[in-house]
């Protein structure tokens, strides 16, 4: 059976300059999130930029250089667009090449499916062709199978240094669902550096680590906070977590490594990691290579609210930019400027809180330094612009350096309480008074004041 694969793998194999002569001016084109992107057939695409005229690119995440951007400094040629903001995505997007799509993450495959204007080519990194004739996504398949659905041309970019991940489903594509192949040059796939946390990421995690208990099912995000979270569950003495994420990130690798994670406890996908997509240090991904207890599944179950609702002692920890003293989080945008994006925080706030015994945490400094001193991220109302990232309706548990408040089940004054004791100390006097001015602030209210 290998063999007939083998020869369709060669009647479909083709160059990268061959395989983009597919694309049309006008069209829509769909790269794969993330790692899973389109490198050298972006490169490839870059250099027809002369015959080219408004050709749409939406990715997810691209972690690649943007050929297509730079060749077209004016936009007239190649526009891209993406569901989520990462840091070369926000270079384009600062420089009017690029723009957001906002969205539930959980609803991506769905939006791809039924709203979206149809990809007509879709492009892939994946790892090399198995026995099988499949090739794996690897590192990434949140919404991959929708678009090529969707796509009048499939064609993947085969790089040996991918992962081949096994999965629950739509993990991988088959040769028959290929129209080219292209093997690359084999270039290392994007690492993230390791996010040191800071003292105040450690005091953070801290509050949360007295939340957990054994048998807790982990989602993590990326950056310190969930970097000193993994540190400080590898050296406690919780066992048989679980991991239902839409993230893999390298603080799971650290808690595997230290045996923390057993997923004994879960009532689905009892004993594997469950993700989205991968992003970290090569290690991560040597990791998840191959690994039968590490599974990749798309995004509309990973990320599904009513799936996360059926794991009970879920613990969901991701980051925002600032809250207000209703209780609202933007953890997207500055002002108007998209930096983010929704992403899966609002999918798994939700999931996390129906979840029995279920806990949400919405993590953030108390202030950062801004150009003319110290700023709380805890502010009366949002900066005017700033994208609600997650309602007030939602909201369960947001924590600073300075403790935990929930939000469920309070009136506004005593979500304004909550939220100024978890402020810090040199802006809470004035938060009072904000508050007053907002009628969301009792005379019986109490105020930790700096000690």
């Amino acid at each position: 059976m290998y063999t007939r694969w083998l020869e369709e793998y060669k009647k479909k194999l083709v160059t990268a300059d061959e395989a983009v002569q597919v694309v049309k001016s006008g069209d829509w084109v769909e790269y794969a999130f993330g790692i899973n992107g389109a490198n050298e057939l972006d490169a490839a695409l870059a250099r027809r930029v002369d015959e080219l005229w408004n050709v749409n690119i939406r990715c997810d995440i691209g972690i690649w250089p943007h050929y297509t951007n730079d060749a077209d400094p004016t936009g007239e040629h190649f526009y891209w667009n993406s569901w989520h903001l990462g840091a070369l995505d926000r270079k384009y997007y600062n420089e009017g090449l690029l723009s957001y799509i906002p969205m539930k993450f959980h609803e991506c495959p769905t939006m791809t499916r039924n709203d979206c204007v149809p990809a007509r080519v879709f492009m892939a990194t994946v790892a090399p062709m198995d026995k099988h004739g499949y090739f794996s996504f690897g590192s990434g398949c949140p919404s991959a199978m929708a678009a090529v659905e969707r796509a009048e041309y499939v064609i993947v970019e085969v790089n040996t240094n991918m992962p081949r991940v096994l999965g629950g489903n739509q993990e991988c594509i088959h040769i028959t669902q290929v129209d080219y192949v292209v093997e690359s040059s084999n270039p290392p796939l994007p690492t993230i550096p390791d996010t040191q946390p800071t003292e105040t990421d450690k005091k953070i995690a801290e509050h949360i680590l007295t939340r957990l208990y054994d048998g807790c099912c982990i989602q993590l995000g990326i950056g310190g906070i969930p970097n000193a979270i993994g540190n400080l569950i590898a050296d406690s003495d919780l066992k048989d977590l679980g991991v239902h994420t839409e993230m893999y990130v390298d603080a799971y690798l650290k808690m595997s490594m230290a045996g923390k994670i057993t997923g004994a406890r879960k009532p689905i996908d009892r004993y594997k990691q469950v993700f989205s997509f991968a992003m970290g240090s090569r290690e991560l991904y040597d990791f998840i290579d191959d690994n039968p207890g590490v599974v990749a599944y798309s995004v509309d179950y990973t990320n599904n609210p009513a799936v996360v609702a059926r794991i009970p002692d879920f613990v969901s920890v991701n980051a925002c930019i600032e809250v207000d003293l209703f209780g609202q989080v933007c953890a997207e945008s500055v002002g108007v400027r998209q930096i983010s994006g929704t992403g899966g925080q609002l999918d798994f706030v939700e999931g996390a809180y129906k979840a029995p015994r279920g806990q949400s945490f919405i993590c953030m400094n108390s202030t950062f330094q801004g150009k003319n001193g110290l700023v709380s991220r805890i502010k009366p109302t949002l900066t005017p612009g700033a994208i609600v990232t997650d309602p007030r309706t939602a909201v369960h548990m947001i924590v600073t350096e300075y403790g935990i408040a929930n939000m469920k089940g309070k009136s506004t004054w005593e979500r304004a309480e909550q939220l100024i004791n978890i402020a810090h100390p040199d802006f809470r006097d004035y938060l009072v008074q904000e508050a007053q001015k907002m009628k969301i602030w009792r005379r019986s209210n109490k105020i930790i004041t700096a000690s």
